[in-house]
């Protein structure tokens, strides 16, 4: 008995607020597909009420609390030939989403992944920034824990691209406050708000302004892009006793050293963990 041609994962790309802009492709792929398996399945039925399509394949659930145990039986099935077709909520699959685990088990079984291109809020949240998009880099969520956090931020203080973040809107005043600090309160930015939908809003401005318009809250799906570091910004320049002696000051004005320390390297080139070891070892020394 023959073996079955071995199948293929699809991954494809919904719309990220606007249902105009599915692809004809992934009508196709809905109506044809053997599998699909959705991080939703609610949201999928409504997105295809909207669509005018019906799935005529077995539709399963795929999200984060299940992925690990469903993969293998996804892998099965594409190898005993089946055409399985992986859908998030919004825009590409395992870009912030689910699927980076079933693509990586797929192609370990030399198995086919291909893709039907679509939305991507990075990708739109890029091109209305009004920042270079030459050279970009996408940093999905910060770390939700504030020492984390930091040492993140610390380490894109001198990153020459242009970043692209996600962030949940009950935490966006935190999360740029915590950008000001780290890269500077003059750091060019972009909010972009409820991308393709009824109310889609793009502030721009330096990180502090915005900063300060997102403290009374917001609403709806956040993309923040960045500009990078500032090649130009001489690092030469800058007086180390100078700078240390200013962060002592505000220290014992009250102001924690951490946030003042990574205030200092974003406005002066140099690194947060050397002005904080520095002050420490100041303390030390007496």
């Amino acid at each position: 008995m023959s073996r079955p041609a071995p199948g293929v994962l699809v991954l494809a790309a919904t719309p990220i607020g606007d249902p105009r802009d599915a692809s004809p492709r992934l009508l196709e792929e809905l109506a044809g597909a053997d599998l699909v398996a959705a991080e939703d399945t609610r949201r999928l039925r409504r997105l295809c009420d909207r669509l005018g399509v019906q799935p005529t394949g077995r539709v399963l659930s795929y999200h984060e609390h299940n992925e690990a145990a469903r993969t293998p039986e996804l892998v099965q099935r594409i190898a005993a030939g089946d055409r399985v077709l992986l859908v998030t909520d919004a825009g590409m699959p395992s870009v912030s989403d689910p699927g980076y685990r079933l693509v990586t088990a797929t192609v370990a079984e030399d198995l086919d992944v291909t893709c039907v291109p679509g939305p991507s809020a990075v990708l739109m949240a890029l091109a209305v920034s009004g920042l270079p998009v030459d050279r970009f880099c996408f940093e999905g969520f910060l770390p939700r824990k504030a020492g984390e956090r930091d040492r993140w931020l610390a380490a894109l203080v001198d990153e020459p691209r242009t970043m692209v973040f996600f962030e949940a809107p009950h935490r966006l005043a935190a999360m740029l406050a915590a950008l000001a600090a780290a890269l500077g309160e003059d750091r060019p930015a972009a909010v972009c708000r409820e991308l393709t939908k009824t109310y889609e809003e793009v502030w721009r401005g330096p990180l502090g302004q915005l900063r300060d318009r997102a403290a009374d809250g917001v609403r709806g799906e956040i993309t923040v892009v960045v500009a990078g570091a500032d090649p130009t910004r001489d690092r030469g320049a800058v007086d180390l006793d100078e700078v240390l002696d200013g962060i002592r000051a505000r220290v014992a004005a009250g102001e924690r050293l951490k946030d003042v320390c990574a205030e200092e390297a974003a406005r002066t080139g140099l690194r947060r963990k050397e002005l904080y070891d520095a002050v420490l070892a100041s303390r030390r020394s007496g």
